[in-house]
């Protein structure tokens, strides 16, 4: 037990070194997911007949009502999600993406989102909400959000630490993605 919440600590070490403010997280984290849909989106599009998608518990049969920009901002107003979770559920969605060949698209981010936020919560929140309460945040039943939770569990191998290192290799990712976008903001605007 002790070894656990020494893991947990150095996480959250990781992300105070960064002295990110907390509302600065879930625009970063739902910044580099949109690009990762996009980007997936359209080599999907260029790509269907040489690869299939793979459909998974995670694909809903319609793009959700919400922006993944709302849903990030949703999850993290109700599940009181510490901002060094959010990165971690980012982290967890990553690994997910490259250990079973899904791409992260428009129709499964949402649902990847709210079960690896649970995860990440348990492990280093302390997970003080019940999967119930996720379900309801995230808009999907219990019985779903349950076996999504399992889901991604044995797909991830039960591997939910990240080393400091590659946290922080994550964070920097994350500023860049941000600042990559940013400057193509701010060239589009001087073109205009």
């Amino acid at each position: 037990m002790h070894q656990l919440q020494h893991r947990r600590s150095l996480i959250m070490e990781s992300c105070s070194i960064l002295k990110w403010e907390a509302d600065r997280v879930p625009p970063l984290v739902s910044s580099a997911l949109e690009k990762t849909v996009q980007k997936n989106e359209y080599m999907s599009s260029q790509l269907r007949k040489l690869r299939p998608d793979v459909v998974t518990i995670f694909h809903s049969s319609r793009v959700p009502p919400l922006s993944i920009r709302q849903y990030v901002a949703r999850i993290f107003k109700y599940s009181r999600c510490s901002p060094s979770c959010l990165v971690l559920a980012f982290i967890y969605i990553d690994r997910f993406c490259q250990r079973t060949n899904v791409w992260l698209g428009s129709l499964n981010v949402h649902r990847l989102l709210i079960a690896s936020v649970l995860v990440a919560a348990k492990f280093v929140d302390n997970g003080g909400l019940s999967n119930a309460y996720y379900a309801k945040v995230g808009g999907v039943g219990l019985h779903e959000m349950n076996k999504m939770e399992m889901k991604l569990l044995f797909d991830l191998d039960f591997r939910l630490y990240v080393t400091p290192e590659a946290f922080n290799r994550y964070c920097l990712h994350l500023e860049n993605e941000a600042t990559t976008k940013e400057e193509d903001l701010r060239r589009c605007r001087n073109r205009q």
